[in-house]
C-alpha cells in the first residue's frame, strides 16, 4: 500500500460536483497502474477500466463536470459482492490520495451504456461505477440537497454498530483494544443511501462481520454486501497500516443474531 488509508478515510467525502478538468497524465497513469494490480482477500477477480464519458456516452443525473469514470465488473460467484466492494473502495481511496474525487454510483447510472463500454458478459455484473476528477470549489445546489437528504455526514455511534461477544452488549473502544481504530474506520465508511449495514462482534482475537439487511436483492446481487465489502476494506487496510496481522475466514460462529442480520465473514488475528 502506497498511502495512509487512515488519513484518506478520515478526510474523504463523496464528490458529485467536479471542476471540469481532465485528469492529469500523471494522475491517470498512477491510477491505471494501481487498479491494474488490485487484488482482494477473497480471491475474486475484479476488472477495472477508466472510461471516457464522451466517448462512451456515459452519464449520471447526479454528477456535474465529469469527463472520466472508473468502472468495474465481476463474475457472479461466491463472495463476489464483498470482493467487489473491497476492491472498488481501495481504488477510490487510492484516487483520493492523489486528490481525485469519487462517489460510488449504483442506481443513478446509464447502466446499459456502462455495461456496453465494459463489455459485461453473461455471468458478469457491473454493480457500481464512479466519476473520477478534481472536486469543484463549491458543491452544486443539487449535491447539497442530496447530501442533506441522505444525512451524508451522519454516522451511527460506535456502540450501535459494534458488540462485545454477543449482539446487544455494546463494545467500547477500550474493550476493542487493537481492533478499535480499524472499527472506527469501518464506522466512517460510505454506504448505499447511508444505511451503514455493517454490524460487528468482537470475540477475543476474532472479529465477526455481519450485514443488517434492509434493501432487497436485485439482478446485480446484494448491494449491502458490497457495502460490507467496503467496511472490510477499511478494517483490513487499517490493521495492515497498524502492523497487525490477520486473515479473513468464512466460519460462522453460530451466534444468536437479530432479525435480518446475516453472517458475512470473520477476521482472525494471527501472530
Amino acid at each position: 500500500m502506497t498511502f495512509s488509508a487512515k488519513e484518506v478515510i478520515k478526510r474523504r467525502r463523496s464528490v458529485r460536483t467536479f471542476d471540469g478538468r481532465q485528469l492529469s497524465a500523471e494522475d491517470r497513469n498512477n491510477l491505471e497502474k494501481y487498479i491494474s494490480s488490485l487484488t482482494n482477500p477473497f480471491g475474486v477477480p475484479v476488472e477495472f477500466q477508466l472510461l471516457e464519458a464522451e466517448e462512451h456516452q456515459l452519464t449520471s443525473p447526479v454528477i456535474l463536470g465529469e469527463h472520466t469514470y472508473l468502472a468495474a465488473k465481476v463474475r457472479k460467484e461466491e463472495h463476489f459482492e464483498i470482493a467487489f466492494g473491497y476492491s472498488f473502495e481501495e481504488a477510490c481511496l487510492y484516487a483520493e490520495s492523489l486528490g481525485i474525487g469519487t462517489v460510488m454510483l449504483a442506481g443513478s447510472l446509464s447502466r446499459g451504456t456502462f455495461e456496453k463500454a465494459m463489455n459485461v458478459e453473461s455471468g458478469e455484473v457491473l454493480p457500481a461505477a464512479s466519476p473520477v476528477g478534481y472536486p469543484a470549489d463549491k458543491m452544486s445546489i443539487r449535491e447539497k440537497l442530496m447530501r442533506k437528504g441522505l444525512k451524508a455526514d451522519g454516522r451511527m455511534a460506535f456502540g450501535e454498530l459494534f458488540f462485545d461477544d454477543a449482539f446487544g452488549k455494546e463494545l467500547s473502544k477500550e474493550s476493542a483494544g487493537e481492533f478499535a481504530e480499524g472499527l472506527e474506520m469501518v464506522r466512517l465508511a460510505p454506504s448505499a443511501v447511508n444505511k451503514q449495514p455493517w454490524r460487528v462482534i468482537v470475540q477475543g482475537n476474532k472479529v465477526h462481520f455481519y450485514e443488517q439487511k434492509s434493501i432487497n436483492d436485485s439482478d446485480l446481487g446484494d448491494i449491502q454486501k458490497v457495502d460490507v465489502g467496503i467496511a472490510l476494506c477499511h478494517f483490513n487496510l487499517t490493521m495492515q497500516e497498524n502492523g497487525v496481522s490477520g486473515t479473513f475466514v468464512f466460519q460462522d460462529p453460530q451466534i444468536n443474531v437479530p432479525e435480518n442480520v446475516l453472517y458475512i465473514a470473520t477476521y482472525e488475528r494471527t501472530e
